[in-house]
C-alpha cells in the first residue's frame, strides 16, 4: 500500500482544467460593480428625497409624480431597481447554493427566488413608467403643476 505523500511547499499547485462557464466569475464581478453602483445610486435617490427641499415632509403624491414626470428620475428609479434586484437575487442565489444539500430544494428554492425577482421588475417597470400623476377625480389645485384643470 504506497503511502501518500506531502508535496513540498514550494511546489507548483497542478489546477485542473475545467471547461466550466465562467458565470461564477461574472457573478462575483457583478457584485462588487453593482454594489459600488447602488451606493451612488441610493445616495442620489435619499438626497434628492429626504435632504434637500422640505425634506421628509415634501414626499406625498404630488412629489413622486413631479418627480416621475422628468424622465431623468424614471431612468434612475429604474435602474436603481433593476440593479437592486439583480443584486439581491444574484445573493440569495449564493446562499441557496451553499447551505442547501438536496438538489431539488436547491431547485424549488431557486425557481421561487426568480419568479419573485421577475415578478417584482416586471410590476416596478410598469409603475415607474405607467404612473399617472392626474388621475381621474384628482383635486387640480394639488396637483396644478401636473394636471390640467
Amino acid at each position: 500500500m504506497a503511502t501518500p505523500t506531502i508535496p513540498a511547499p514550494r511546489a507548483e499547485y497542478d489546477r485542473h482544467k475545467t471547461t466550466r462557464s465562467q458565470f461564477e466569475l461574472f457573478a462575483w464581478l457583478f457584485m462588487r460593480l453593482s454594489g459600488v453602483v447602488l451606493v451612488i445610486l441610493i445616495f442620489g435617490h435619499l438626497f434628492v428625497n429626504l435632504w434637500s427641499g422640505s425634506g421628509v415632509h415634501q414626499l406625498d403624491f404630488g412629489f413622486v409624480g413631479g418627480k416621475w414626470a422628468n424622465p431623468f428620475w424614471q431612468i434612475w428609479d429604474l435602474v436603481m431597481l433593476w440593479l437592486a434586484m439583480l443584486h439581491g437575487t444574484n445573493g440569495m442565489r449564493t446562499i441557496i447554493s451553499d447551505y442547501t444539500e438536496k438538489p431539488g430544494t436547491r431547485v424549488a428554492l431557486q425557481l421561487t427566488l426568480y419568479i419573485a425577482s421577475a415578478i417584482v421588475v416586471i410590476l416596478g417597470t410598469l409603475v415607474i413608467f405607467t404612473f399617472n400623476p392626474c388621475p381621474t377625480g384628482a383635486d387640480p389645485s394639488l396637483l396644478a403643476s401636473f394636471c390640467k384643470a
